[in-house]
């Protein structure tokens, strides 16, 4: 009777260890779920090395905007949005900056007007060829450009994008330790 008792313990304890990883494996590989993303910008596949236009610069993860030649509404949205979100980082502003890439022919009166936002670093470049003047981007601490959020003309959505941006940054400073 221990035996048969012995077998079929073994036969449970191997059923309740094994099972669930058979399980899983086969979920995985059939695909029985969704796979969700939990980031709010859109992933750019590949990523866009940066290391050219930011080198020099120590490693920070950075909310980045390119200054187009003619600054409207919905520049004004994103250089808002980039000052807002760094400030709403609060002890972990530190390890996050907010850029703006300038190119020669980028408007003046806008550049100027970044006074009014003293947390919003200016860096001057030549050519911003691989990024589009109507977006922001969260750039890593390796200098690559990972995520981007198309800013909208009207201000309420591009708060809304804002508080995107602001959860997005928040969870990659929260995961990395670098910056």
């Amino acid at each position: 009777m221990s035996n048969t008792t012995s077998k079929k313990t073994l036969i449970i304890m191997v059923a309740v260890f094994v099972l669930p990883v058979v399980l899983a494996k086969l979920a995985l590989e059939n695909d029985w779920f969704n796979k969700a993303s939990t980031n709010k910008g859109a992933l750019l596949e590949p990523t866009i090395n940066l290391t050219t236009l930011l080198e020099g610069s120590s490693p920070t993860w950075r909310l980045l905007y390119v200054m187009p030649a003619q600054c409207d509404s919905r520049c004004e949205n994103a250089l808002f949005s980039i000052n807002q979100v760094w400030l709403a980082l609060g002890k972990e502003s530190d390890r996050a900056q907010a850029l703006v890439l300038a190119t020669p022919t980028s408007d003046a009166n806008a550049l100027a007007s970044l006074v009014d936002y003293p947390n919003v670093a200016t860096l001057p470049v030549d050519d911003t060829a691989p990024l589009a003047s109507q977006s922001v981007y969260v750039v890593d601490t390796l200098n690559n450009a990972m995520l981007f959020y198309q800013i909208s003309d009207d201000k309420e959505e591009a708060v809304m994008e804002s508080r995107n941006m602001l959860a997005d940054i928040k969870k990659l400073l929260k995961l990395s330790r670098i910056g």
